[in-house]
């Protein structure tokens, strides 16, 4: 079976509260979820009823068995998820105060977790090579075993670029706990862009991989690197989206915040869903924001992906266009 999606890096047990407005210290009702981006991304695509799969790695405990079973009940394939004996599989904790206060805690993941254990020779790379769209993280460039594992897959890849309807997509989801500097991550990505044909990231991601400027100077560079769709998040400006041909805006769909964090691997998996489906590039910009604004009103992240009739409802009930679904 051919993929339409596979998404490699990292994965999680996210522990998030069903306390809202207060800090984590005071919580004392939690939910535990499949989470970490690529895997979110795999499942919001699957979500949109296309073929997905993760590659990454878990502990060999409960929670890594926890894993398993969250993909498969989303519908991801989990046959490139291996466990890693000496490691633990991380927790992710976060304290939910909306509108915008959404703090992260990182536990498992020092001094290594096991989706930086990836190990490079053990990736299917005609899996990889034939799988419409390839999406990997900056995140997974942060430690040297998976960083080689990235390569490989990327270059497994080098004729994305010219095969119609097939994307090779880095999410630029720098995260500062994950690295000794902006400029070791700077040069990471730099290495990786002549591999990618499509760069996704908020303005401040995007200052990382290419430096300061507006959203247009930042499409620019990343085109300039060999990129051939760059996707600039611009917070309540909404998103750009630039390629050589074009330069398209989507404005943003108000909603009352819950959880913001799950908004992003939201718009990524429905991004790929639009990319896949061959709609003007406005149209996936619509469908992708619609997408994140569904589930930053609600706590959860995987286990809140909208399905395409949500958003829809949502685009029709804001008088945005409604893509037609064309399955490509």
């Amino acid at each position: 079976m051919t993929h339409e999606l596979i998404t490699m890096g990292r994965i999680s047990v996210d522990i998030y509260p069903d306390d809202i407005g207060v800090g984590l210290a005071d919580v004392t009702r939690f939910g535990k979820y499949l989470g970490g981006s690529p895997a979110n991304v795999a499942v919001a695509a699957a979500r949109h009823g296309r073929r997905t799969a993760v590659i990454t790695r878990t502990g060999d405990d409960p929670f890594g068995e926890f894993l398993h079973q969250e993909l498969r009940r989303y519908g991801v394939d989990d046959q490139w998820v291996t466990a890693v004996p000496e490691l633990q599989t991380p927790v992710t904790f976060c304290a939910i105060r909306p509108p915008e206060d959404f703090p992260l805690y990182f536990y498992g993941r020092s001094p290594s977790a096991p989706d930086w254990e990836i190990e490079a020779n053990e990736l299917d790379t005609d899996a990889i090579a034939a799988a419409r769209i390839f999406w990997s993280t900056v995140t997974g460039l942060s430690r040297p075993r998976s960083r080689q594992a990235q390569v490989t897959a990327h270059e497994a890849r080098p004729q994305a670029s010219l095969t119609p309807g097939q994307h090779t997509v880095l999410d630029l989801d720098y995260r500062p706990m994950f690295w000794d500097s902006v400029e070791q991550a700077r040069e990471q990505v730099a290495r990786i862009l002549p591999h990618v044909t499509v760069a996704v990231g908020n303005s401040e991601e995007c200052a990382v991989a290419v430096g300061e400027g507006t959203p247009d100077d930042q499409a620019d560079r990343l085109l300039e690197a060999g990129v051939k769709l760059a996707v600039v998040k611009r917070g309540s400006d909404g998103v750009m989206a630039a390629t050589a041909e074009e330069r398209v805006v989507s404005k943003p769909l108000p909603v009352e915040t819950v959880n913001g964090l799950g908004a992003g691997d939201s718009f990524g998996g429905a991004l790929v869903h639009g990319l896949l489906a061959g709609w003007p590039l406005e149209q996936v910009l619509d469908y992708a924001n619609a997408a994140g604004a569904l589930v930053a009103t609600r706590i959860a992240c995987s286990d809140a992906m909208p399905t395409p009739d949500e958003v829809t409802a949502l685009l029709a009930e804001r008088g945005r266009p409604v893509p037609q679904e064309v399955r490509a």
